[in-house]
């Protein structure tokens, strides 16, 4: 324990809590780029089915224009503290092409079906499967920050460390 009352967790630990952080938390940090204008990040609500983050948003909006030039994402909790960050590729689903598995769990996590939105703010739904996931609390975690590489999760025995 140091001095602040935080307790270190072992990779092991780490690996077990954070797929029950992503199921608990409904917003997350979204980043994307495009080559021209640059870097662009928003909070969106998302839910992860224990292998993807899905998020909603306009289909017109920055994000939308930004993963469909350039896929790769950054997706971060906004709890700084209890930290999960992770990267991957977004793929896009216009709001009728939205499997409806996950658009009746979006929809019953968030109380509507961002679908049925009428108007300028028509849906594009983002799928992300993490290739990396970095997981973290408080600063006596600097080791073994990775809980998944290369679109692995991580497990026993595995020593790797923040990039």
């Amino acid at each position: 324990m140091r001095a602040d009352g935080t307790v270190r967790r072992r990779a092991a630990q780490r690996r077990r809590d954070t797929p029950e952080i992503l199921v608990t938390e409904k917003d997350m940090w979204v980043s994307t780029v495009h080559p021209r204008h640059g870097p662009h990040q928003v909070t969106l609500w998302f839910r992860w089915d224990g292998r993807a983050a899905w998020m909603c948003t306009g289909a017109a909006s920055a994000t939308a224009r930004n993963v469909r030039v350039e896929p790769r994402v950054r997706l971060a909790l906004p709890d700084t503290f209890d930290g999960v960050l992770l990267q991957g590729e977004a793929e896009c689903f216009p709001d009728e092409d939205v499997p409806a598995a996950a658009a009746e769990a979006f929809a019953a996590r968030f109380g509507g079906d961002p679908r049925a939105e009428e108007g300028a703010c028509l849906c594009l739904c983002l799928c992300v499967v993490p290739k990396s996931v970095l997981a973290w609390r408080g600063t006596p975690e600097p080791r073994g920050r990775v809980v998944m590489g290369d679109g692995t999760r991580l497990g026993r025995g595995t020593a790797a460390s923040h990039p």
